[in-house]
């Protein structure tokens, strides 16, 4: 099982993936509500362990924007809070399950095992951004009756930033998410994927465009005619190749 924890108190993070790492599942873990946002949109996980009160953005704001995208990973949250209305809180964004401080280790995995039984009962087959569809089945990206078949890096590349269009998404995460945290691919290996994808998006015909912004990373634009969301950065120099 692959498993992303979602915790800002380090030490419970660490205990937790040990937990898990010692029964057998690989385990990510970041520290805060927009990292979550970020690796939980990659759809690559069995399940999300989260955290509610975190910096940046709160567990609950994380799941609801994780949904939103059409991201079906389970999602336990874990909380200090045992008030009722926290609960429905939590049920109401999106979570499929909800477990209190302190818990045991046997009680965890009775939740996470619980979870993945039920994974399969709502599963989106598709990711769609601007004019784009994404097979997360067959690895097929479409555009307006065309379709073209991606590399399974492309395709791990372009899964991340469809499910976050405007959102930069730096050069090291998509080597931590597409390659692994442990591998040795670097910028040069990004860029060359960056590049065919760019090139499948015009031959495709898409209106939507991956644009590099220098030193911060790339940014999936839904419609390569507007400028939304530059402003944002006025700082960062914008090239497209």
């Amino acid at each position: 099982m692959h498993v992303l924890i979602v915790e800002d108190d380090t030490n419970l993070s660490a205990a937790l993936a040990r937990i898990l790492e010692d029964e057998g599942n690989d385990v990510d873990v970041v520290n805060d509500g927009e990292e979550g946002v970020t690796w939980g949109s990659t759809g690559n996980y069995d399940v999300i362990i989260m955290d509610v009160q975190m910096p940046k953005k709160d567990g609950f704001t994380v799941t609801t924007e994780l949904r939103r995208m059409g991201i079906s990973t389970p999602i336990l949250l874990l909380t200090a809070r045992d008030a009722t209305e926290d609960k429905i809180s939590g049920y109401d964004s999106g979570a499929d399950d909800y477990m209190t401080k302190p818990f045991s280790s046997a009680e965890l995995m009775a939740h996470l095992r619980a979870l993945t039984r039920r994974q399969g009962e709502v599963m989106f087959e598709h990711l769609a951004a601007s004019d784009l569809t994404l097979d997360l089945e067959s690895y097929d990206l479409a555009c307006n009756g065309k379709s073209i078949h991606l590399s399974f890096k492309e395709f791990s590349i372009a899964r991340i930033l469809m499910a976050s269009p405007g959102q930069v998404i730096s050069k090291e995460t998509l080597i931590n998410k597409a390659w692994g945290q442990e591998s040795s691919a670097g910028d040069n290996n990004v860029e060359a994927y960056i590049s065919f994808l760019r090139k499948k998006l015009a031959h495709l015909g898409s209106q939507a465009k991956i644009e590099t912004l220098r030193k911060a990373g790339y940014r999936f634009v839904e419609n390569e005619d507007t400028d939304e969301g530059i402003g944002n950065h006025p700082t960062m120099p914008l090239i497209t190749d």
